[in-house]
């Protein structure tokens, strides 16, 4: 009882002092900034500098994961505060007692000065100018690359890693309490990365401040020295020079140390290992090693080289792969002598092939094990005929194949819930229900029926999943009664549409052009790949889907393209170069040709602030103020919306110059948005002028009817 009682106490005291050393500390830290230091205390902190950034480093080196050391930015502020301050400390000192002679700023600023750079000052000044050159442009710059990168990359994959955490929570993969566990991981990582990101930073300012305030040293001490001091100035540049340059180097060491535990830190990929059996893991290769001993071996026996050294490593590295081949072998044995027969039968259970972790369909539907009664009896089911008349259909409407849509079923969802991905991106995910009906509410609907409310995921209308018996009272109601299947296509109907861009490959550019080459053979042997290669075709196809305009004409994309070719124009120039003649496939597709083409216009003066905008923008980009954005989307989403409860498609015609910007910042909002330039209207169709966005608040002014 009492041994316990000690520990007790000794443990609180031990928490009293942790958490009162660290304050004071700091304070400490700050007042060397102002404060004079005695020179034995100089040398303290000197070697506690050291000492400090030696052990940060084998710290770092001995760390599994790097959030594990996730207190490391903390420690790598509160190192460079110190380096600085002492720094500002011995400055005080070289610049006020330098005179005196070379002990003037302590023992450990005099060992540098003398030891390490053998008393010449010319050496030293090389010597740490190659010091900040390895520590500034080599270690500092490469880690905070490193660190940018992986910040970025770690909060982009964070939403997918809670995904999947709450995906195994519902497939009973996972506990409540484990999850919780993972997701503070995840959180605590993408913290790490993020303060990671702005801890390189120190290092950089720390090498930069070290170079400027060896000059400051230089300069002073020289000034001082013979203005002040009346020193000759060969005698003031033999001791300013050498304090400066000992305390230049005993301040870049210690952050050279910290630049290499950074770069260790960001780089360090999360193992069950540290460091030193990570790599010798790895690199403990017989099929390494022993090339290496015959190339050596080869340069010891040739003449002219010094034979004995490149003999003797010939000899350690043949030695190594001894070893290593002797591991190799002792490991290939393991299995025999485990004991197999106990776990053959676990073995095909828990064994995990490739096919369970890689998926390389182009479309792929899950479902929910509630949905698979919708799939049953496979080609003949009704959702399986729906998805194959969509393809068919989209297809026809774009110009390419779209790929076949692969459907399994995936324990990880909901019941009811279903899930659309393009290759690995989940696109799309919504619930239905098979033993019910979505009621669509019409404009004279006034009736609530009963039922679960819900929004349909391809328009966000208002509906409700009805049973089938009340299917009559909704159709009574003014309600428009969908099937489970036709919902769930047609979700996959708008998402193939709106990510057509993603679906088309460089295999499928060269099935198209194989095709066209059939009837068009010297077409496409003087276009392909002479002129335009195949990988810039690829990215001009998508660039015309990504807004929807059907690659069906291929021979006049092609001819378009050879005209082009001589441009040296990116992908999305020559795109757009193409639309004029292109665009008259996606007009006849929105609106019959026996129509006007209903379009809505922007007026004169906000074409014009747009333009000006435009121009002002270094990157291309459309920025508007806030409020303005707001209300012009608002303006064209109301009007869009409007114009399709009438029947007529909703096509905003603006001025050619804002043109692919004004799309890009209308897609952002409304992604199903078609804008056309007054150059891409084809001259025989009628064109008739629905509503003019402008004035006033940037709210839509009716023109009436207007026809061309």
């Amino acid at each position: 009882m009492d041994l316990t009682r000690t520990r007790d106490g000794w443990a609180d005291l031990r928490g009293a002092l942790s958490g009162t050393v660290l304050p004071i500390g700091i304070l400490a830290v700050i007042a060397m900034m102002v404060l004079p230091l005695p020179v034995i205390m100089l040398d303290a902190f000197f070697v506690l500098n050291i000492l400090l950034s030696l052990l940060i480093l084998l710290v770092a080196m001995h760390t599994y994961r790097p959030v594990d050391f996730s207190s490391f930015p903390n420690l790598l502020l509160i190192a460079t505060v110190l380096r600085l301050a002492l720094n500002v400390a011995s400055t005080r000192i070289v610049l006020a007692e330098g005179h005196t002679g070379e002990d003037a700023a302590g023992q450990v600023i005099k060992a540098f000065g003398e030891f390490v750079i053998a008393g010449n000052y010319v050496v030293g000044i090389f010597v740490f100018v190659i010091l900040v050159i390895i520590n500034l442009v080599v270690i500092t710059k490469g880690a905070g690359r490193v660190s940018e990168v992986s910040a970025r990359f770690t909060l982009d994959a964070m939403p997918g890693k809670q995904m999947a955490i709450d995906a195994d929570l519902n497939a009973g993969l996972l506990t409540a309490e484990e999850a919780t566990k993972r997701r503070q991981e995840v959180s605590q990582e993408a913290d790490f990365y993020g303060s990671m990101d702005g801890a390189s930073k120190f290092v950089k300012g720390d090498a930069v401040a070290g170079l400027l305030i060896l000059a400051v040293n230089i300069i002073g001490g020289l000034i001082i020295g013979t203005v002040q001091h009346e020193l000759p100035v060969a005698d003031a540049a033999r001791i300013y020079i050498l304090l400066s340059i000992g305390d230049g180097l005993v301040a870049q060491i210690p952050s050279l140390l910290l630049s290499i535990a950074t770069a260790i830190i960001v780089t360090r990929v999360s193992s069950t290992h540290d460091m030193a059996e990570h790599i010798g893991k790895q690199v403990h290769l017989s099929r390494a090693w022993i090339p290496a001993a015959v190339v050596m071996f080869i340069l010891g026996v040739t003449p002219g080289m010094p034979n004995q050294i490149f003999l003797f490593f010939a000899l350690l590295a043949g030695i190594a792969g001894y070893l290593a081949r002797r591991a190799e072998l002792a490991r290939a044995e393991e299995p025999e002598d485990t004991g197999e027969a106990d776990d053959a039968d676990a073995a095909p259970k828990e064994a995990i092939t490739l096919e369970d972790v890689t998926d390389y369909s182009p479309i792929s539907l899950q479902l929910g094990y509630g949905l698979i009664s919708m799939v049953d009896g496979e080609d003949a089911s009704p959702l399986v005929t729906r998805i194959t008349g969509i393809r068919r259909e989209v297809s026809r409407a774009l110009g390419f194949v779209v790929p076949g849509v692969r459907i399994r079923d995936d324990l990880g969802l909901e019941p009811n819930q279903y899930r659309i991905r393009i290759g690995q991106t989940i696109v799309g995910e919504d619930r239905v229900y098979p033993d019910r009906k979505l009621a669509l509410a019409g404009d004279r609907t006034a009736i609530r029926i009963d039922g679960v409310d819900v929004k349909d995921p391809s328009f966000g209308m208002d509906a409700t999943w009805i049973r089938p018996q009340q299917q009559a009272e909704a159709e009574a109601n003014d309600y428009v009664v969908i099937e489970p299947e036709s919902v769930l296509a047609t979700h996959l109907s708008q998402l193939l549409y709106k990510h057509a861009a993603e679906l088309v490959g460089q295999d499928d550019v060269q099935a198209l052009v194989d095709n066209l080459a059939k009837n068009s053979p010297n077409l496409v042997q003087s276009v392909v790949p002479k002129l335009v290669p195949l990988h810039v075709l690829t990215a001009v196809l998508r660039a015309l889907l990504h807004e929807r305009i059907p690659i069906a004409d291929l021979r006049r994309i092609l001819e378009g393209l050879a005209n082009l070719s001589n441009r040296n124009a990116p992908a999305s120039e020559m795109a757009e170069a193409l639309r004029p003649a292109l665009v008259p496939l996606l007009i006849q597709q929105v609106a019959p040709l026996g129509r006007p083409l209903p379009v809505i216009t922007l007026t004169p003066d906000l074409e014009q602030l747009l333009l000006r905008t435009l121009r002002q923008s270094p990157e291309g980009e459309l920025i508007l103020e806030g409020e303005l954005a707001q209300q012009l989307v608002t303006s064209i989403n109301e009007t869009s919306e409007r114009m399709s409860a009438e029947g007529k498609p909703g096509v905003t015609v603006v001025a050619p110059q804002i043109r692919r910007a004004f799309a890009a910042f209308l897609r952002g909002h409304m992604p199903d948005a078609i804008v056309l330039s007054y150059t891409e209207l084809p001259e025989n169709r009628r064109v008739e002028v629905a509503a003019t966005i402008g004035g006033a608040g940037a709210l839509p002014r009716e023109t009436g009817p207007k026809t061309r």
